[in-house]
């Protein structure tokens, strides 16, 4: 018997099933399920939660994959070689950025900070909220070589850990960093940390301490759709999702940033240094001549006693964080016991990849050579192996977690768009997340003769269904940049623009429209080469695009596959949370 998928319809033989989220109908047909069938009710029939099944015992189907050849050939030596010595220049430049975000905004800003305030320093708040330090932080270079100067980590650090066994999204403001003033690039992190958390229904505790926003660039932070004001929407949008949101003001929550602890399911605010109020005391005094202090206008006792604002009061921040903990501890999760059966790790070293990422497109070798050293056990069961040979897709699995890759291995010819569109629907079909390694062509196809447009043509409906497919479907999707991002073909590899639920990038990367080097056939004079070029050299660098906040962080390859796992495991728990097919209004506090 065949049952045909319609949106929201099922047929199944001669009957129609009718799915909602709470209940599902099925209706009888008359004669044939073609057109001009009657329908008619034939039961009604209440959907139990897909939590009334989740204690019951489930065992994987055992992996029959085989193992890829991971092997080096000896002619591809100097290819090694001369990636790994590019790999090692890339890293010494990830290293310095890494110390740079690690002294937040300087000593004299630290010393401030902590004795003058009397404030913990935010990864030391950190390490008191989370089990652990083995957090995945997203996008820590953001804010670093900006028109308006280097705002480390964009001012907020951003990031999913786990809080008594539960990943949790955590957005925390560094008030070393400019005082806590917001940026454009803070506003478009923070942003970023919510549609995270959305796409991965991931409680969200945010720890507030902001000075409000930056005034001089207040036309790039306030005006538009994905601006200041956006945080706010996220919040009400994410309460009627039951995505959980916990604040704790450790600091001032000034103007705009008032608003975060107050549409917050709960919060809780730290005596003597917690603040809320939209015009501090400053503004009180410039409009009405009053002094008042700072605690009197909008502090922990008032707003705990007063105005109910907050739903905690601590005297100390490690008791803000207890209180935080023990509110998660809460949430409506049922989590899987522990698992403790044996991860196979690959049969080759995961430190081979950094002479494995190409320091341009001619020194790429198979891609074959890095999924060897990324999947459990170097199994791997290729898909359409004969066909579209640019494109390599198949099953894998990464710790655990099986996955569909989909990896570029030449340029994105007519019969890989194909293979790859075939592939994601497959995907799509069985549920099964896709990672995507994207190394695209440095530009696009040439037009030489009629039979190469024609052939163009051809590839670009292909792409163009591929895109399509990716764009389309519904399961999980990872993208790491492994070598070039560039031009349509990066679209049809998952770039930015179609929505990864995480996106990093090699230190090797290049993100740009065209390679450097490669725009002679786009520009007319020598000048204008030379000109472009060096603005390619500088625009494409992988710390420039991270920057800007373009991906999720730039990530050492001989870290991915510890990335993925973890990456894995934050997707799939939202499985966890109970009742969630259940629709309400938003949550509105007094």
């Amino acid at each position: 018997m065949y049952c045909y998928v319609l949106r929201s319809f099922k047929i199944k033989g001669n009957k129609l099933i009718h799915i909602t989220r709470a209940s599902f109908s099925i209706y009888h047909c008359t004669h044939s399920p073609v057109s001009g069938s009657l329908w008619q009710p034939l039961t009604h029939r209440t959907h139990q939660p897909a939590a009334s099944h989740r204690c019951m015992s489930s065992r994987r189907l055992p992996s029959a994959f085989p193992i890829i050849d991971g092997a080096f050939q000896p002619a591809h030596r100097h290819v090694y070689e001369a990636n790994l010595r590019n790999s090692l220049i890339c890293q010494q430049k990830y290293l310095e950025h890494k110390e740079k975000v690690m002294k937040g905004g300087g000593e004299n800003a630290i010393a401030r900070h902590t004795q003058r305030n009397r404030k913990v320093l935010v990864r030391d708040r950190l390490r008191m909220l989370l089990d652990d330090e083995d957090y995945l932080e997203l996008s820590p270079f953001a804010g670093l070589g900006l028109p308006y100067g280097d705002i480390p980590a964009a001012g907020c650090l951003t990031g999913i850990g786990k809080i008594n066994g539960l990943w949790c999204m955590f957005s925390a403001n560094d008030a070393t960093v400019k005082g806590g003033t917001a940026y454009p690039i803070t506003v478009k992190k923070q942003l970023r940390a919510q549609v995270v958390a959305m796409q991965n229904r991931l409680p969200f505790v945010y720890l507030v301490d902001s000075g409000g926003a930056f005034l001089p660039l207040q036309s790039e932070i306030f005006p538009d759709k994905n601006h200041g004001g956006r945080t706010f929407y996220n919040e009400a949008v994410m309460s009627a999702m039951k995505i959980p949101q916990v604040s704790v003001v450790c600091g001032s929550c000034t103007a705009g940033g008032a608003y975060v602890p107050t549409m917050s399911e709960e919060a809780v605010i730290v005596h003597r240094i917690g603040t809320i109020f939209l015009g501090g005391p400053p503004l009180v005094k410039a409009a009405t001549g009053e002094e008042v202090s700072p605690e009197d206008l909008g502090g922990a006792r008032l707003h705990s006693e007063v105005s109910g604002c907050v739903d905690h009061f601590a005297i100390a921040e490690n008791e803000a964080y207890e209180y935080t903990r023990n509110i998660i501890s809460t949430l409506n999760y049922e989590l899987p016991e522990e698992d403790d059966t044996q991860v196979e790790e690959p049969l080759y070293s995961t430190n081979d990849l950094m002479g494995l990422a190409p320091r341009c497109y001619n020194h790429s070798m198979d891609v074959r050579l890095i999924v060897s050293r990324l999947t459990d056990g170097s199994r791997f069961q290729e898909f359409k192996a004969r066909y579209g040979t640019t494109i390599l897709t198949g099953f894998a699995r990464i710790e655990g977690h099986q996955i569909g890759v989909v990896a570029n291995n030449g340029e994105l010819t007519y019969e890989a768009s194909l293979k790859g569109s075939h592939f994601v629907q497959l995907c799509d079909q069985r549920d099964i997340p896709l990672i995507f390694l994207q190394n695209t062509a440095p530009e696009p196809a040439h037009t030489l003769s009629q039979a190469k447009a024609e052939s163009n043509t051809n590839r670009l409906k292909a792409q163009g269904s591929m895109m399509s497919a990716v764009a389309c479907a519904s399961v999980p999707k990872i993208t790491v940049v492994i070598g070039g991002c560039h031009g349509g073909d990066s679209y049809a590899m998952c770039g930015r623009a179609f929505d990864p639920n995480f996106l990093f990038l090699w230190p090797n990367a290049r993100v740009s429209i065209l390679a450097p080097g490669h725009s002679d056939a786009f520009v007319q004079t020598e000048e204008e080469i030379i000109q472009i070029n060096e603005m390619l050299e500088e625009e494409s660098s992988a710390f420039f695009s991270t920057g800007r906040l373009w991906d999720d962080g730039v990530i050492l390859p001989q870290d991915t596959r510890k990335v993925l796992s973890k990456c894995l495991k934050i997707i799939k728990q939202q499985e966890y949370q109970l009742s969630r097919e259940k629709i309400r209004t938003p949550f509105l506090r007094l």
